[in-house]
């Protein structure tokens, strides 16, 4: 049996290596050969990744028999996502097992499983995209000035980076393009027509 071991974490100063070694185990176990598929840095909410889409085209090749992950979310958090990939996997006849859910696709059970904890990730995650909303609109109602700090440009300092592109003269200031952009025009209202 080829396996394909998948692992992923979110930033780059996570290590995947505690994933890695209960995935080696449960393969070797099993005596099967495996390939490492390792996402780093990379959100499970993205369709495309690196090692993910090496993966899936290994998968077509039929080159793997069975994808092992650690935990479902590390394959993806999108439920709509998860289902396609599994169907596409399944289309290729390459079965799924979670080990932290106890998910192997090879039952109804696990199948059912995989459905239910699929949608629950995906509630979970809108929960939080719901709850940041929420947050911002507090602070913003509070008067909180979101996003970048401001930090104070003085003319000559504007004037010194002129000639350069806003892209340029905003990296330079330490500001963003807009701020340059919006400078510029309150220079030479002439631009906006």
């Amino acid at each position: 049996m080829r396996a394909a071991i998948y692992a992923r974490v979110s930033t780059h100063d996570q290590e995947p290596e505690n994933q890695l070694r209960e995935l080696r185990s449960y393969v070797e176990v099993r005596g099967w050969t495996a390939t490492e598929f390792v996402d780093k840095g990379v959100s499970g909410a993205k369709e495309s990744r690196p090692a993910l889409d090496a993966l899936l085209k290994a998968a077509k090749r039929r080159k793997v028999d069975t994808l092992v992950v650690w935990k479902l979310d590390r394959l993806g958090r999108n439920l709509r996502h998860l289902i396609l990939l599994l169907d596409e996997l399944s289309v290729s006849g390459v079965s799924f097992v979670s080990l932290n859910e106890g998910i192997d696709t090879g039952t109804a059970a696990g199948r059912l499983q995989l459905h239910l904890l699929g949608a629950i990730a995906e509630f979970e995650r809108a929960r939080i995209a719901e709850r940041v909303k929420l947050g911002l609109a507090r602070a913003k109602a509070q008067g909180k000035r979101l996003g970048r700090p401001r930090r104070p440009v003085e003319d000559g300092e504007l004037a010194a980076v002129a000639h350069l592109s806003a892209r340029q003269a905003a990296a330079r200031l330490g500001v963003s393009k807009s701020f340059i952009h919006n400078w510029r025009l309150s220079r030479n209202p002439a631009e906006l027509a």
